[in-house]
């Protein structure tokens, strides 16, 4: 697979085959990913890899919590900028709807897609989930190297044939996390990684995510 496939056939994947991930492909992937580009080498990504127990442990911390809504949410940053209109809510309003239509679920069966979203504290089913965190004095430019970290772990996944879905929905429950991995005390904690194969059955797995044309935010001068 070249970079473009890769690229091109990696999407957030949420239904995940059962199949367990070997530890030596996530440590090939991790090893190569350290290439990754950061300011001044500083290279601030920081992650916990949990499966088995620990991650049965981490679900079970969050499904405590889960009947207590929104009082239970803790994130350590603001996951969507306040104020976000046009067409970045669009988008964002946009895919939501789109995953939705995917599964059958009507814009008023609220119950159902409650039960949806609580999918996501169960890593939609994948084997593994990789929780990321950076120091907590680290700026904007360290938060976009970690960004351009997680890319490269992403599609170095894809080489090796699996997928994964960024899940920042993981900060709203950054207490329970905490309760479970040792995260330092002086790092926010970022996002999960969900990691394992694709049900290439699940519809959600397949529903189209469209990008808007890169002119829309992209100009050319002196060409």
């Amino acid at each position: 697979m070249d970079v473009s496939q890769a690229v091109a056939t990696r999407r957030s994947v949420r239904a995940f085959l059962p199949e367990p991930v070997d530890r030596a492909v996530i440590e090939r992937v991790l090893v190569k990913a350290q290439r990754a580009p950061s300011g001044g080498n500083v290279q601030p990504w920081n992650a916990a890899v949990l499966t088995g127990e620990p991650l049965d442990q981490l679900f079970a911390a969050v499904a405590r919590v889960l009947p207590q809504g929104r009082e239970a949410y803790a994130p350590e940053y603001d996951i969507y900028p306040k104020g976000l209109t046009g067409s970045y809510e669009e988008r964002r309003v946009g895919v939501g709807e789109a995953m939705y239509a995917s599964l059958q679920i009507p814009r008023e069966d609220k119950p159902s897609r409650l039960k949806w979203f609580a999918r996501n504290f169960e890593a939609f089913g994948a084997p593994v989930l990789m929780l990321v965190h950076t120091p907590r004095y680290m700026g904007p430019p360290q938060w976009s190297d970690v960004g351009m970290w997680l890319q490269t772990v992403m599609l170095l996944f894809r080489e090796e044939g699996l997928d994964t879905c960024p899940q920042e929905a993981w900060a709203i429950y950054a207490p329970q996390i905490r309760s479970v991995v040792a995260i330092p005390d002086d790092h926010i904690f970022f996002c999960g990684l969900a990691i394992g194969r694709r049900d290439p059955d699940a519809p959600v797995n397949a529903f189209e995510v469209p990008r808007a044309h890169f002119t829309e935010s992209i100009e050319f001068n002196g060409f």
